[in-house]
């Protein structure tokens, strides 16, 4: 690694000036992502502003009864919180399928979100890659494919966003409370994360020195029966080939709402609103979660290494969503 600058703020106030004033500064939390890619001489940061001390480690009530995350909050704790586990068990697992429980104590809530993409090609110096150098090319594009994109990729990029917990809180609707250079403002999730298009070093909206410094869950009644379901090539320490949160509310055996998410499918946790048309209103029957599957996978574009990760869609999705009309039923 390079040498560089580190300091810790008092203020997240103080922190973002030093990030925004440096381009070459960044913010580090637990640092599970950054200092991997700065061993492998992917991220060269100048300075590192560490946050752990200037954001929130709690989880709140709100009087609305939605509930805050501050952006420090460990995954860990986040997991574990009887809240948490009771009203949004699809998050509770989703964090429980990521990494391994050392990187979960250390991991924070704003971090996960912000995670970069695995891909081999962008992991390798050596390797053309558009988001590790804008216009070199993308070596995944005709190369080993079965991580990459099926849904909403570009000729740019076609490579997958790695974050579980990304994936659940694109289904529950979470909103992103920022602090930038301008002041404070919020991001919807779905919303904070792009697709590829023609930049692919971008995969937020966010902007140079903008501090993710809480996540908020909304009042969601439909979420107290929710579930996340993780495909990987091993039962450990393995990002996703497909991976699909689902809420679902069934009344006499009719959909009246589904939430939907998938991840390892695209370059942003995919809300598949199409997916939860088909299924709002419909019966709660095998062949009706698998047409919602084939309805939100029609547009996919495959090769032959990831052609696979159609039908494991699908297969999955109806997997997740007869487990919990099971659980309505009983």
């Amino acid at each position: 690694m390079r040498p560089f600058d580190y300091s810790r703020p008092a203020e997240a106030s103080a922190a973002v000036a030093a990030v925004a004033g440096d381009p070459g500064a960044a913010y580090i939390g637990g640092g599970t992502n950054l200092v991997d890619r700065m061993k492998l001489g992917i991220t060269r940061p100048t300075a590192l502003v560490d946050v752990r001390e200037v954001l929130s480690d709690r989880i709140e009530d709100l009087p609305d009864g939605w509930i805050r995350i501050g952006g420090a909050v460990p995954n860990s704790d986040l997991a574990a919180h009887p809240e948490v586990r009771r009203r949004f068990p699809v998050l509770s697992q989703a964090l429980l399928a990521g990494a391994s429980g050392q990187l979960r104590n250390a991991a924070t809530t704003g971090g996960n979100l912000l995670q970069r993409t695995r891909c081999v090609y962008f992991q390798n110096r050596a390797m053309p890659c558009n988001k590790r150098e804008p216009g070199t090319g993308c070596s995944a594009v005709g190369g080993y494919g079965r991580y990459n994109a099926v849904l909403g990729a570009s000729e740019h990029c076609v490579a997958t966003h790695p974050s579980d917990m990304a994936v659940a809180m694109t289904a529950l609707g979470a909103r992103v409370h920022v602090l930038g250079p301008a002041g404070e403002r919020t991001v919807d999730m779905p919303g904070l994360h792009r697709l590829p298009g023609a930049e692919p070093e971008r995969d937020t909206v966010l902007e140079h020195g903008d501090l993710i410094t809480a996540v908020d869950l909304p009042h969601l009644p439909l979420a107290l029966r929710s579930a996340y379901r993780k495909v990987r090539d091993r039962a450990s320490y393995a990002f996703a080939l497909v991976s699909v949160a689902a809420a679902l509310d069934v009344v006499d055996g009719t959909v009246v709402d589904a939430r939907v998410a998938f991840g390892g499918l695209a370059h942003a946790p995919w809300r598949a609103h199409r997916a939860e048309e088909v299924l709002r209103g419909g019966p709660a029957t095998e062949e009706a979660f698998r047409e919602a599957g084939r309805a939100e996978l029609a547009g996919a574009d495959t090769g032959p290494g990831n052609a696979f990760k159609v039908p494991m869609a699908v297969n999955t999705l109806a997997l997740v969503l007869r487990e919990l009309t099971a659980e309505e039923a009983r």
